[in-house]
């Protein structure tokens, strides 16, 4: 297992589902990592492993009760919207995402709220938490997706304990936005890729296991 990577390499961030099984793989281009925090490069439309409902549906097409109980499969998939720049801490259970718009102007913060799963040997491995915080410039802060974490608990998706730990490490993360204390205080806002960058790239063979 990989335990660093160098700047300039590309990595995956590995979203699993309870049962070991692949939710999703984002490419980053490493900023920094030193073995256990990775702050990683995202730029809009980057080809991604999405997922989507086994009957062809999004998840947000499909009623809230049915959202974590249809099957789900990987597709071929590509980042939209926003660049991210990610921080990924191994012991947080959470990561923080700093957005981008297409000129390159920081639009605000999402925390991302996970559970650890360590790192393999392509890059950290998490499980997502459902819940979400998103923190505006300014420091203001408010949850998303709160119907969908409680949702998750009764689909069995998470555990009661999980969702309730990921709630504390929300409000840990709004606290800190609200104080505008790092990472709400400004760091890393003016980020800009390298002139000329690619964007990061997924390996050949895990682009071959994503079904059509």
């Amino acid at each position: 297992m990989t335990s660093a990577w160098a700047a300039g390499d590309d990595v995956l961030l590995t979203f699993v589902r309870p049962d070991g099984s692949v939710g999703q793989r984002h490419p980053l281009r490493v900023i920094d990592d030193d073995g256990s925090r990775l702050l990683g490069w995202l730029p809009i439309d980057t080809p991604i492993v999405g997922s989507r409902l086994a009957d062809g549906r999004s998840m947000r097409d499909a009623p809230l009760a049915e959202r974590f109980t249809v099957p789900r499969v990987a597709v071929h998939d590509v980042w939209r919207g926003t660049s991210t720049l990610r921080l990924v801490d191994n012991e947080r259970w959470s990561s923080v995402w700093w957005f981008f718009d297409r000129d390159g102007t920081f639009t605000g913060w999402y925390v991302n709220l996970e559970i650890p799963c360590g790192r393999d040997d392509h890059g950290p491995v998490r499980i997502d938490g459902v819940l979400d915080v998103v923190v505006a410039p300014d420091g203001s802060w408010g949850w998303k997706d709160l119907d969908e974490a409680d949702a998750a608990v009764e689909a069995g998706r998470l555990t009661a304990e999980q969702r309730d730990r990921l709630r504390d490490e929300g409000e840990r993360c709004g606290a800190l936005a609200a104080r505008g204390r790092f990472p709400f205080d400004g760091t890393w806002t003016d980020f800009r890729p390298g002139p000329g960058w690619p964007p990061p790239r997924m390996p050949a063979e895990v682009l071959r296991a994503v079904g059509t």
